[in-house]
């Protein structure tokens, strides 16, 4: 699973080949995992509140970047890096 941003302790991952639809990204802090959709929606598992504020805002500073991962991961692509939040 392709690491393709990383940020505050953070760490933001997209599959290669496994995604499947609703398009999302798996935000990984400390001892907990989200699948996050590019709105900033958490899908399933959790967050801690301010790691979810700060993985919801960079994912809508980045949607369309995550879109276009998205369309590499599904046709077995390599993925591109995302720059972090500030």
């Amino acid at each position: 699973m392709p690491r393709i941003s990383n940020f505050y302790g953070i760490a933001i991952y997209m599959y290669v080949g496994r995604e499947h639809p609703p398009p999302h990204f798996h935000a990984l802090y400390a001892e907990f995992e989200a699948q996050v959709a590019f709105d900033g929606t958490v899908l399933n598992g959790s967050l801690p509140t301010r790691a979810a504020r700060l993985v919801a805002e960079w994912a809508r500073i980045h949607a369309d970047e995550l879109d276009a991962n998205w369309q590499r991961a599904t046709a077995h692509e390599p993925l591109t890096s995302i720059e972090p939040l500030p």
